[in-house]
């Protein structure tokens, strides 16, 4: 197996890139995926965060409500604390479920994570980043997402810098441009990650833990 961190601010791109690169034929672990089916009614994280902030989170159709949630979190250090320990465990423990299937594999994963510069995996054979300008960013965020300036802007601050990130890849992918140019670097991308060696043993947990 070739494991590959890929990771990118918010407005990046980064979810483009990730189907991009599935299309090329890697095996995508996609911890905002995983986060969204672990807060699907029946599950067990679901009940905890109902449980934690209160039925008013739960929509009409039986499924969380992603707004009524933000909103309470959003400036609460102890809730957000609270939501992250429901979370970040569970998540955790998927993400590395689906590596572990892949591990006997000559696939190529890639380890699709937000905060990957915040919360840096060991062993990865490589990083790719989704580079863009933070305005940029912003105003794809208005145009693309709906978010206001100051949103956007907001969300951006709460991440890794973009010197953070660049300063950890092993590749960049620039998505200033247009599509057209996004697959060309894309398909060189993946020839690069196709060249990488393969993962060690222990590859794809969180440095400093062996749990997840």
């Amino acid at each position: 197996m070739i494991l590959v961190g890929l990771t990118g601010g918010i407005g990046s791109g980064k979810s483009v890139v990730s189907s991009q690169l599935a299309t090329h034929g890697a095996v995508v672990v996609d911890a905002d995926l995983i986060v969204r089916d672990l807060q699907l009614p029946g599950q067990q994280v679901f009940a905890d965060i109902v449980a934690r902030f209160g039925d008013d989170i739960v929509a009409s159709s039986g499924h969380l409500d992603r707004a009524a949630l933000a909103a309470k979190v959003f400036g609460d250090a102890d809730a957000l604390a609270d939501l992250n320990r429901i979370v970040h465990p569970a998540v955790g423990i998927e993400m590395m479920r689906r590596i572990d299937e892949q591990r006997s594999t000559s696939q190529v994963v890639v380890l699709d994570v937000p905060l990957l510069v915040e919360n840096p995996r060991v062993g990865l054979c490589g990083v790719l980043v989704v580079d863009l300008d933070p305005e940029i960013a912003v105003e794809r965020l208005v145009e693309q997402r709906g978010f206001t300036a100051a949103e956007a802007r907001a969300r951006i601050a709460r991440q890794a810098t973009r010197s953070a990130r660049r300063f950890v890849a092993d590749w960049i992918i620039d998505n200033s441009g247009s599509r057209l140019d996004l697959a060309r670097q894309v398909g060189a991308a993946w020839r690069w990650m196709c060249s990488l060696p393969p993962a060690r043993a222990d590859a794809g947990r969180v440095a400093g833990r062996i749990d997840s």
